[in-house]
């Protein structure tokens, strides 16, 4: 039997795009890969990040907000960095490792839920949905 692949989505704070990323992922298939993500400065799950997920039936209201040192030694075998400050200080994960990079535009523009930040997180859950199908789509025609 094929040992899952380890894949981790990084971000700066891991509050958005990178959490994003997770739960789709982790969604559309878990039963390929161990899903995490993390940051180079964690913070918390963005409450608008949630509820964009929420409107697509993914649950992220559990993930926690982590930082990159608590993966480097558990054999990642994929590495997304989703912006690109985190594409730029991402530390060297050991072994053989696949990165990929993903430019994608922070949402934040604060904490609280209304309608302006939630239009700017569809947009932003919508890219990463695009760049997830696109992931899936490659490793099919490997």
């Amino acid at each position: 039997m094929d040992k899952k692949q380890k894949v981790i989505f990084i971000c700066t704070g891991n509050s958005c795009r990178s959490q994003m990323a997770e739960g789709f992922l982790k969604n559309i298939a878990s039963n390929v890969f161990e899903v995490y993500s993390a940051g180079s400065n964690p913070s918390e799950v963005n409450p608008n990040a949630i509820a964009t997920m929420q409107e697509l039936n993914i649950d992220i209201s559990e993930h926690t907000s982590d930082s990159i040192d608590c993966y480097i030694n558990m054999g990642i075998n994929i590495v997304i960095t989703v912006c690109d400050h985190a594409n730029q200080i991402c530390p060297n994960f050991p072994g053989k490792v696949e990165k990929i990079h993903w430019s994608i535009e922070d949402p934040f523009q604060g904490w609280e839920i209304n309608n302006a930040n939630l239009k700017n997180f569809r947009r932003t859950r919508d890219k990463i949905k695009y760049h997830i199908d696109e992931f899936i789509n490659n490793l099919e025609r490997k």
